[in-house]
């Protein structure tokens, strides 16, 4: 098994390497997908370990990793950028797609057909106009649980694997949501990040409340991610904004409960972004700021190295064997 890494920019399109990020090679024209594209999103299901699916401002890409070749997957989202994509765990065939304007798009052919789910997600907001699907989770336990977050909208559920919707924000305090996630400590527990905070649901979203502060002038937060292994461990990126001018990564070792700084090297020059994770090896890690400053740990995240290359704006970051 040989990692490689995948970095999703605001108009560079996508870069990946496959020595631990010390180099970056961008993925030209030639391979399918314009080099100047926005890449909102990146996702990938190790039922189909040859496939990388990407969200971008026109539409959905899929990517045939051993020939580094893209291909445009016709649908109804072809003129909407695409800010989030969720492959279902308990079957490799249905995909969910979440875009700006807000909608779902769900697919139960792998992606061949798409039909708009039509939730009744507003359609403006504060902020950012119009709302967009920043995350889609599907339950690693529930085949018919799925959350997603609204940018800005609150959270919303579904009981029948994205079929239908149904809006569960009672108790937050904001509805920017950044990201959903589930995490097991003996119970489900569910994650929501927002512009004002980390949120937190026992009862499966019906109901929220704002953790306590952690450590930190702001409370701004962007991506949650659950380390691999299943240890517990849990990553919050953090920062003052977006994209903002610091940030820092934190981590938890008690399932979200309690918050430390995981020491990123040096100075970050924005708020930290995303977190990417695989279980094919749960120690390697990687991490970026929201400006493109890259960070790498193989050691489960106990050290960070400092990445050479910056990229600019990054909305997406995933490794995957190859």
């Amino acid at each position: 098994m040989k990692p490689r890494l995948y970095i999703g920019t605001c108009g560079l399109s996508v870069w990946h390497s496959d020595d631990l990020g010390q180099t970056l090679t961008r993925m030209l024209g030639d391979t399918g997908l314009y080099s100047e594209s926005r890449i909102w999103s990146l996702s990938a299901c190790p039922a189909r370990p040859n496939e990388l699916l990407a969200g971008t401002d026109s539409g959905i890409y899929r990517l045939d990793i051993a020939a580094r070749k893209w291909s445009h997957v016709p649908s109804g989202m072809d003129t909407l950028p695409i800010w989030s994509i969720a492959q279902s765990p308990h079957d490799e065939n249905l995909l969910l797609a979440g875009t700006r304007p807000a909608t779902i798009f769900r697919s139960t052919d792998g992606g061949r057909t798409w039909t708009d789910m039509e939730p009744n997600f507003p359609e403006t907001c504060q902020f950012v106009m119009r709302p967009r699907v920043t995350k889609i989770e599907f339950d690693a336990h529930d085949p018919d649980l799925v959350w997603c977050g609204l940018e800005v909208g609150g959270v919303y559920r579904s009981r029948d694997s994205g079929k239908t919707w149904e809006h569960t924000s009672k108790g937050m305090i904001s509805d920017d949501v950044h990201d959903v996630t589930a995490v097991r400590n003996g119970s489900r527990i569910v994650y929501a990040t927002t512009n004002k905070g980390l949120h937190v649901s026992h009862d499966d979203g019906a109901t929220w409340d704002l953790q306590a502060p952690f450590d930190s002038p702001s409370q701004y937060t962007r991506t949650i991610k659950t380390s691999a292994d299943g240890s517990g461990t849990v990553w919050l990126c953090n920062g003052d904004g977006p994209p903002g001018s610091w940030g820092k990564l934190l981590r938890s070792r008690d399932h979200g409960e309690h918050w430390e700084d995981a020491g990123l090297p040096g100075k970050l020059e924005s708020s930290a972004w995303c977190v990417a994770t695989n279980k094919a090896d749960p120690k390697l890690l990687f991490a970026c700021a929201a400006l493109g400053q890259y960070y790498r740990s193989t050691d489960g995240g106990e050290r960070w190295d400092a990445l050479p290359r910056r990229l600019g704006e990054t909305r997406a970051l995933i490794w995957v064997p190859v």
